[in-house]
């Protein structure tokens, strides 16, 4: 499994990202526009992420642009490869950024503080499993 891990906050990147080596390999992104140009330059190169975990407020371009970009950049893949799951891991629990993340075409929503039994549990409900 390849992941993306989009998270300004460091405790919170560190956390996400050494629970996702357990899965595969992991690049990481502090802002909203580096995650963007890190998932842009990785689809034209052929990289295709399996997972993308993405913060709300984000630096630069915010988690629900972020989000919106990365769908677009899919839907307009010349080679039509798979989509990526994308998990919202933020601390903005709210009704508003909860329903704007799905109809943005988030897969999942997870709050912080990040408990990792429940990241692992949601990472199974995709099919990851550990290496």
């Amino acid at each position: 499994m390849l992941s993306l891990v989009v998270e300004d906050d460091f405790t919170s990147r560190l956390i996400l990202q050494r629970v996702l080596q357990e899965y595969g390999e992991v690049h990481v992104a502090a802002n909203g526009a580096e995650g963007l140009e890190a998932f842009k330059k990785g689809r034209l190169a052929g990289v295709v992420y399996d997972l993308v975990c993405l913060d709300i407020q984000l630096p630069e371009l915010s988690g629900h642009d972020v989000l919106a970009g990365l769908r677009d950049i899919e839907a307009k893949d010349p080679a039509r490869r798979a989509f990526c799951k994308v998990m919202m891991v933020t601390a903005q629990d709210d009704r508003e950024n909860v329903i704007t993340a799905f109809r943005e075409q988030a897969d999942d929503y997870l709050v912080k503080p990040v408990e990792t039994r429940l990241l692992r549990e949601k990472l199974a409900e995709f099919g990851f499993q550990p290496l």
